[in-house]
């Protein structure tokens, strides 16, 4: 975990909170805004397995980066999404967050990565770099006083980076992986109070292009209060599953990839329609 990461938002959060209980004020209606954009702290558990071919050895072993390598399963990382809708039907869904580890343990069984065998009882470390960006276009097809319902579609972009180091032999080998996956789905928002506001969206994605085919799936189901028309704290839940298959240069092998975790936000929101 990011410990200074963690604090910084944690700040932010707790300032931006006392902001909103100081505007009291609140309109019937919560979904005019033009576009928002929210600063959150994401609690994820993760179970990554994946696998790093060679063209000379063959087929690499599958390996679990958190049970054979070490990698923590569970971590805090700062998350940042926003919206911005141009037009009441047609809205810009991004986000981005970081889930990069590094970790230095001793394996516990042969293991072969890309072009190198790494022994067991060998001391390796491991520096996985992981980044996502996802950005959506929505198309709200059904508006109504409480909220919208809308089909959406988009690419998730995931930009990551795996190496092993052996600390005592020198041995290293990396792989590089960087996959824009299209995915659609429905996104929505229900307004039950004049202060609470539940959002969703489910996103899939199953094809195969040129080097590579996978699939994907991306649930998320949260709360919004709203201490006034700019500014909300928000709770939920996201969970993606994702497997990808890659005959590449800079990558051959498999990564299946899951996580799930707690989203805690603060919102701020701008512009109207009315």
């Amino acid at each position: 975990m990011d410990v200074r990461n963690t604090k910084d938002a944690s700040v932010t959060l707790c300032f931006v909170a006392i902001c909103c209980m100081a505007t009291p004020s609140i309109a019937a209606d919560l979904d005019t805004a033009r576009g928002s954009i929210a600063l959150g702290m994401f609690i994820t558990d993760r179970n990554t397995k994946g696998r790093l071919d060679s063209e000379t050895l063959g087929r690499g072993t599958l390996i679990s980066v958190e049970d054979d390598l070490g990698l923590d399963s569970s971590q805090a990382v700062v998350r940042i999404d926003g919206y911005y809708r141009f037009k009441p039907r047609h809205r810009i869904d991004v986000s981005i967050f970081d889930l990069s580890r590094d970790t230095t343990a001793t394996i516990e069984r042969t293991i072969q990565f890309g072009d190198e065998i790494f022994d067991v009882d060998s001391t390796v470390a491991t520096d996985f770099d992981l980044t996502i960006y996802k950005v959506a276009y929505t198309y709200s097809m059904l508006i109504r006083d409480a909220g919208y319902l809308g089909v959406t579609g988009g690419l998730y972009t995931i930009s990551s980076k795996i190496g092993l180091n052996g600390s005592n032999t020198g041995q290293f080998e990396v792989g590089e992986l960087t996959a824009p996956l299209p995915v659609i789905g429905l996104r929505g928002d229900y307004q039950l109070t004049p202060r609470l506001m539940l959002r969703g969206s489910a996103e899939l994605f199953a094809i195969e292009y040129n080097d590579v085919d996978g699939s994907l799936t991306d649930f998320y189901l949260g709360l919004d209060y709203h201490f006034s028309n700019n500014f909300a704290l928000g709770l939920g839940y996201n969970g993606v599953s994702l497997d990808v298959n890659a005959a590449r240069r800079d990558f051959r092998g498999t990564l299946d990839w899951t996580y799930d975790g707690v989203l805690l936000n603060a919102m701020y929101k701008f512009g109207s329609f009315k």
